[in-house]
């Protein structure tokens, strides 16, 4: 098969996605798949080793088959290069365009299931036009949360961006380093609760979803942050997660339903927190990270499925979901 990855991109996680690309093009590779490795530049544009890429609406992409989209972050994992694609008409890894932008936007993406009624942790959201109008009142609506707090850009990963607040002193300046990444910030209440990932792997219907064996994530870092997730050592992940059996399960439940109401497809991460019996969603990532030390890849080999299968098994799914949007005439 061939295969188009997609790597880089004008986000602040650029260097991570460089990462994942590479990692997916040897899986790739080591499938027998011939992958073609395109880097997306900071400022945005499209190269294939040197020279620029050119795209044309309904032209795909080359003679590539399928694209792999390893994009993380703002302008590759909200919807925009999902559209783009969808313009080229070439089938795609992961979620399309409305997934992808929800799930993108953790004020959203926490409304959403909150409709859904899905368990999470408390929040508030907090614009940087209210702040700049109305600190004190913009501060004031966040003492609900009680302390600590953990305040994010709403629409980046990677744990750019975020904060640990332990005092009300603290939060104006949380707030601020925010909005250097985004005009939306979320502040989250903090759970003492375990951090566990599960991965999921699968198009709709729902019954045709896989849902890994859950990972409990233990750090030597105050939380588990930028460094935590990317440096070697940074983080350990336990397979399974110190958890008992019946929450597993309801881990994995929750997982598959997050996935199915956020309409994603092809594969996610969902990050909880487990509180004794108690499960609590905190974010879906429609496009986790494929680096060596990324968890999506390690919790589904865990589950007996290895890297290069993996990934093959992603570009089926993306061209099967290809095949069948193709079949309705919207």
């Amino acid at each position: 098969m061939r295969v188009a990855v997609l790597a880089g991109g004008r986000s602040s996680e650029h260097e991570i996605s460089l990462a994942s690309g590479r990692a997916v093009r040897e899986g790739l590779e080591q499938g027998g798949h011939d992958a073609r490795f395109i880097e997306i530049g900071r400022d945005g544009v499209w190269r294939d080793g040197d020279a620029e890429v050119a795209l044309t609406p309904a032209r795909g992409l080359g003679d590539a088959e399928v694209v792999f989209p390893a994009l993380h972050g703002p302008f590759g994992e909200d919807g925009t290069v999902q559209g783009l694609l969808e313009a080229l008409d070439v089938p795609y890894v992961g979620s399309g365009v409305a997934a992808s932008a929800v799930c993108l936007d953790k004020v959203l993406f926490k409304e959403l299931m909150g409709v859904a009624g899905v368990p999470q942790v408390d929040y508030r959201a907090v614009t940087q036009e209210r702040f700049r109008r109305d600190g004190d009142g913009a501060v004031a609506d966040l003492q609900a949360l009680g302390l600590p707090v953990f305040v994010k850009p709403a629409r980046l990963g990677s744990s750019v961006g975020i904060v640990k607040v332990g005092a009300a002193s603290e939060l104006d300046a949380a707030l601020e380093q925010a909005f250097v990444h985004d005009p939306l910030a979320i502040v989250e209440a903090a759970s003492a609760g375990l951090e566990v990932e599960c991965s999921v792997l699968g198009n709709p219907p729902p019954d045709q979803a896989l849902a890994s064996e859950p990972g409990q994530i233990a750090v030597d870092n105050e939380f588990y942050d930028y460094e935590a997730k990317y440096e070697p050592g940074g983080m350990r992940l336990m397979v399974p997660a110190d958890i008992s059996a019946p929450v597993r399960e309801r881990v994995r439940e929750l997982a598959l339903l997050a996935f199915r109401r956020a309409g994603c497809a092809g594969l996610a991460r969902v990050d909880f927190f487990v509180e004794g019996e108690r499960v609590l969603v905190n974010e879906l990532n429609t496009m986790p990270g494929f680096t060596p030390t990324s968890v999506y890849a390690k919790l589904f080999a865990a589950s007996g499925i290895p890297y290069s299968q993996l990934v093959d098994r992603l570009c089926r799914l993306a061209l099967a979901r290809h095949a069948a949007d193709r079949a309705h005439a919207f």
